[in-house]
């Protein structure tokens, strides 16, 4: 009974941390190898943030690296077009991109991550 009592207290005082999510619209991204990330809205980001890091993969071209990059986070809600370089989409049909978003401390240790999918175009 007091391991129960123990474990449910424990539950109890563990904060409860929001779902870290992320989206993206392609908006003026041109059609190939566009360099400037598409915008982005973001929630959740954990407390703590320093940087966002982002890659993208093709999802039906995987061993293609689109490569990615790092921003500054200081609580923002959304990132404009532009706001990181990367080399965009430039399939030959529609293809499906990931973007893997990760929330970076000030040390560099990962401590939250979301991802977001779009066809392009």
């Amino acid at each position: 009974m007091r391991i129960i009592l123990v474990a449910a207290a424990l539950l109890a005082a563990t904060p409860v941390m929001a779902e870290m999510k992320a989206s993206f619209e392609w908006g003026e991204t041109a059609k190939c190898f566009d360099k400037n990330s598409p915008p982005f809205k973001l929630s959740g980001v954990p407390d703590g943030t320093a940087k966002l890091a982002f890659t993208m993969t093709d999802l039906d071209a995987p061993d293609y690296r689109h490569g990615g990059g790092k921003v500054e986070y200081s609580g923002q809600s959304a990132l404009p077009y532009g706001a990181f370089r990367y080399k965009g989409p430039c399939p030959p049909s529609k293809h499906k991109y990931r973007f893997t978003v990760k929330a970076l401390d000030a040390k560099g240790k990962e401590i939250g991550k979301a991802t977001a999918t779009r066809s392009f175009p």
